[in-house]
């Protein structure tokens, strides 16, 4: 039986990473590549034969690829809604109404638009997407995470890190809807914890108020470690280091790290924020801005406490690990390419 070529398509290959649309995309790919009845090709310019070509990106190597006519189907993964881009790209204040224009174009090509939440797919909607709207969440490979005491020590003593401090960490771009401030600012009220943020500032000068998230992060206490820029694969010995997520983002499409921290078997608290209703619903700690840290320090040193949101973050890592929906985007395809001939086998 022949099989499907799916096309991979994501500029974060080639540009800028250490954001959760590569960590998606990396986690789509390694997906794909496992699937007997697919031919995974990743950003290749002049395929033919292509059946589908699914996008992440909407940059101008992915609008080339959208022009060609030798895509096939047209899929594309809606990462990015106009809201994700006020905060954390300089300037989007101005630009915005131009940009709204371009994505809504851009996803109205496609055959398929994937939203990774239903509160995407809302947006898609109020954004004039008439395209045929889906949603399948992101997920992760979540036995890449798995964790235990001897793991977390180990990790600790590769990282150079505390073996007995309590960790909390929060992973993410600095920008200003991921509330870096607030972060700073519980960890001056817990000196005795050690809070480690992966993550920096990838689009450099781009990024949303550069300069001063940038003297931020220089002035971080002496409890705060920020990483920068890190390979993803040491993103994940930080997690499978600390104790406790804490992830105060004012604004999320989905929330892709939660599911990593949770994967790690780790509490996971955020920021009481709708974006995660339908998401992640009461299995995230939710709290706020004034309790935020008195929350933090009940969950560390309450045993059973910890032990109830420890048991939480298993049921969102079983929830989004990758077996639950390849399945999904298997069928997806399969809908797409039913009246072809060559889909036999998918």
């Amino acid at each position: 039986m022949k099989k499907v070529t799916v096309n991979l398509i994501s500029e974060s290959v080639f540009t800028v990473q250490g954001h959760g649309v590569h960590t998606a995309f990396i986690e789509m790919e390694n997906l794909l590549a496992k699937q007997p009845s697919i031919n995974l090709l990743v950003n290749q310019r002049h395929a033919r034969g292509v059946d589908i070509t699914h996008f992440h990106t909407f940059g101008f190597f992915a609008l080339r690829r959208l022009l060609s006519r030798h895509v096939g189907k047209k899929v594309i993964s809606a990462h990015v809604v106009p809201d994700s881009l006020v905060g954390s790209i300089a300037g989007a204040k101005v630009w915005i109404r131009l940009f709204k224009h371009y994505l809504r174009w851009f996803y109205n090509q496609a055959d398929l638009v994937i939203a990774v939440s239903p509160y995407t797919k809302d947006e898609l909607i109020k954004l004039g997407i008439k395209s045929r709207i889906t949603v399948l969440p992101n997920s992760i490979d979540t036995a890449q995470y798995h964790n235990n005491p001897g793991i977390k020590e180990r990790c600790r003593r590769e990282l150079g890190l505390d073996p007995k401090r309590a960790i909390v960490v929060g992973n993410g771009q600095v920008q200003p809807r991921k509330r870096f401030d607030s972060f700073i600012r519980v960890a001056n009220q817990l000196p005795e914890v050690q809070f480690i943020w992966i993550g920096g500032i990838p689009f450099k000068a781009a990024g949303a108020d550069f300069a001063e998230l940038s003297r931020a992060m220089r002035r971080s206490p002496a409890n705060v470690l920020v990483t920068d820029v890190v390979p993803h694969q040491q993103a994940r010995l930080y997690m499978q280091a600390s104790d406790l997520m804490f992830m105060p983002s004012e604004q999320e499409t989905f929330g892709l790290a939660l599911i990593e921290g949770a994967a790690c078997g780790m509490p996971v608290i955020v920021r009481d924020i709708h974006d995660y209703d339908a998401t992640f619903g009461d299995l995230v700690i939710r709290s706020d801005e004034d309790h935020f840290a008195t929350t933090i320090k009940r969950y560390l040193t309450d045993k059973q406490l910890y032990a109830d949101g420890v048991k939480r973050s298993h049921r969102i890592a079983g929830r989004y690990d990758t077996t639950k929906t390849e399945r999904q985007l298997l069928d997806l395809y399969r809908s797409l390419l039913s009246d072809d001939s060559k889909t036999a086998g998918v």
